[in-house]
């Protein structure tokens, strides 16, 4: 935001400011559904193994999401990003592990002969789905794909964090080249080789999806890797929301000492071990949980829910106003060469943000035809 309103001005910081938080808070509640689906995969995945893989295995989200929602309101106290580093460094690990697992597993269904039959074109269009369906479909994909690209809006937290020596833009420029590059591998590979394996059938999730029922102790490892990550990136991406609010108010009554006062706990025998409470980030930050957890209980759907968050929150803050930005501080005139292709590259992502929008927002409304809140089983 400071970025956008120092080469941008303040009509488009404000712009900014609201579309990230927004967005931030979006992919909070896209967090916690994706992790209480694999928390509850366990038990099914358990459950399949026991008594077969045809047994009614009919798992609730909502004790896994209050659970989670518990264990973040602990977590959310830890004062800022820089205490975080440790958890960022496991959700990483995390992150890696369960991709290979499932890109792993989907390899070996395949080479085993296994693999389901393929088109070029997808899913036939027939009795089980129309055109229309098919294409609302490739709608909310695209818009999958967008949300898992949209980092941006922590992008300049995380070089904050940054030593100053080696220069921050250019830790920053290898770091984003290696993430992108690594992920764009990884997904690649769990795309196409999920549908080799699965066919028109692929799950939209492989590992919560029960594409894979064996061996099921690295399924659920694969689970239980998915729900650390998720974690930690819950804490990453609710930082910058929790300080934006507890710096407005320590502006606005900086001489509250509700607002302002820290208090200190000893941890244990050694006394350097302190805990830190504040009696705003403490009540604060842990309605904050709540609301979120809330949400997600109300709105459990795990695929259209990515899509949307993806399309609102990618063209905005990954592309246009980076674009914006790229222009003004350039300084590049307008209908020159450089500009016109930075525009087309706007135009066609703003399409691209907009249909898979409207994608998400039709699976949305299918799936609350049928929905009754607080009572979703899978």
């Amino acid at each position: 935001m400071e970025a956008v309103k120092n080469n941008l001005g303040g009509r488009m910081y404000m712009a900014c400011g609201m579309v990230q938080y927004v967005n931030l808070c979006g992919m909070i509640i896209g967090y916690t559904i994706t992790a209480s689906i694999s928390m509850a995969a366990i038990q099914k995945s358990d459950c399949f193994h026991k008594r077969g893989h045809e047994a009614p295995c009919s798992v609730s989200h909502n004790p896994y999401m209050i659970a989670l929602g518990i264990l973040e309101i602990f977590l959310s106290q830890i004062p800022n990003f820089h205490k975080l580093s440790m958890l960022s460094v496991v959700a990483a690990f995390m992150s890696f592990g369960y991709s290979s697992i499932g890109v792993g597993l989907a390899f070996a269904k395949v080479i085993s002969g296994e693999g389901k039959g393929t088109t070029l074109s997808g899913v036939e269009v027939g009795i089980s789905i129309s055109a229309a369906e098919k294409t609302w479909r490739m709608f909310r994909a695209l818009g999958d794909i967008a949300f898992a690209y949209t980092y941006s809006q922590i992008l300049i937290e995380i070089q904050d964090t940054l030593k100053a020596i080696p220069p921050e833009n250019q830790v920053m420029k290898k770091a984003n080249f290696m993430a992108v590059s690594a992920t764009t591998v990884f997904y690649m590979m769990c795309g196409c080789l999920g549908y080799a394996a699965f066919g028109n059938n692929a799950p939209g999730n492989l590992l919560t999806g029960f594409g894979f029922y064996e061996p099921f102790w690295l399924v659920d490892l694969a689970n239980c890797f998915i729900v650390v990550h998720l974690v930690g990136a819950y804490q990453v991406f609710s930082q910058p929301i929790f300080s934006a609010v507890e710096l407005w108010a320590s502006k606005k009554w900086p001489k509250s000492k509700f607002i302002t006062k820290e208090y200190f706990i000893n941890i244990g025998i050694v006394k350097k071990h302190k805990l830190r409470i504040n009696l705003l980030r403490m009540i604060w930050r842990t309605l904050f949980v709540i609301m979120t957890t809330l949400l997600a209980m109300v709105f459990p759907f795990f695929n259209d829910i990515l899509a949307l968050l993806g399309a609102l929150g990618y063209w905005p803050l990954t592309v246009y106003f980076p674009i914006q930005m790229y222009i003004a501080k350039g300084k590049i005139r307008k209908w020159r060469w450089r500009w016109l292709v930075l525009q087309v590259i706007n135009l066609v992502c703003l399409l691209v943000a907009l249909a898979a929008a409207c994608g998400s927002i039709q699976g949305l409304n299918k799936a609350l035809n049928t929905y009754k809140p607080f009572e979703v089983k899978e």
